[in-house]
């Protein structure tokens, strides 16, 4: 099938992506509405800016639109007009969707793809297994930082941090103490993905800040670019870099 994907630039849009892709799906191009501000309960902001270099080195086109409000009814009609433009440019068939659990979000997607006339497709919804999901995204070389946290037990030493196995200990050690869910469904922390087995070159950041307010945090990203220098050696669909 011809598909869009709904692109955050985070861990789980970009592995869904990746699944798509495996499971024979085309990707055509990406979608990226930027909301208002971080308030939104449908979309991802932190970054997202950035998701155009990332479908840079994906080499697929972006779609990108900017919301004029928070709220959700205006956030999905300019989704819809998104898809709109995808099925009149690209010829799409349905679109990717990179959620876990939130009921919510999968409601009004699946609300704007029947508009549409799309089939809504999700390869990581209701993931049940929060280690093994993360486990699995880092086997599959996907490679991210974390660029927000919001929850009990996350500090500022986890903002850009690149994410590895070990952490993977440390984060189902915290998440038991504090109760927040590890694979971030919930918005105890968001994410950035600086390579995959879909990109050509992984992202090289230049020049980033940490904010944080003693509870809360976030990681901007200034400056980044691709980083040429890194030769992929061929797989699948490139997944390496010698």
């Amino acid at each position: 099938m011809n598909v869009a994907s709904l692109f955050t630039g985070g861990k789980d849009s970009v592995y869904s992506a990746y699944l798509a892709k495996t499971q024979g799906h085309k990707l055509s191009c990406i979608l990226t509405v930027t909301p208002e501000s971080a308030d939104s309960h449908l979309l991802h902001h932190p970054n997202i800016s950035w998701t155009k270099l990332q479908a840079e080195s994906m080499n697929v086109p972006s779609i990108v639109a900017h919301s004029p409000s928070i709220q959700t009814d205006a956030e999905i009609k300019v989704l819809g007009e998104l898809m709109y433009k995808a099925k009149l440019e690209f010829g799409i068939q349905g679109i990717v969707h990179g959620g876990i659990a939130s009921k919510f979000q999968k409601k009004w997607f699946e609300l704007a793809c029947k508009e549409q006339g799309l089939k809504l497709i999700s390869p990581v919804w209701n993931n049940t297994q929060p280690e093994q999901y993360i486990q699995n995204i880092l086997d599959t070389k996907v490679k991210f930082i974390i660029t927000a946290v919001a929850a009990d037990g996350l500090d500022d030493t986890w903002l850009g941090r690149v994410i590895d196995h070990t952490d993977i200990i440390k984060l189902k050690r915290l998440s038991k103490k504090f109760g927040f869910n590890m694979n971030f469904e919930g918005g105890e922390a968001e994410t950035f993905v600086i390579d995959c087995p879909l990109f050509r070159y992984p992202l090289k950041i230049n020049h980033a800040r940490k904010i944080w307010d003693g509870y809360r945090g976030r990681f901007e990203i200034y400056q980044a670019q691709l980083n040429y220098n890194a030769r992929r050696i061929k797989g699948q669909f490139g997944s390496s870099y010698s």
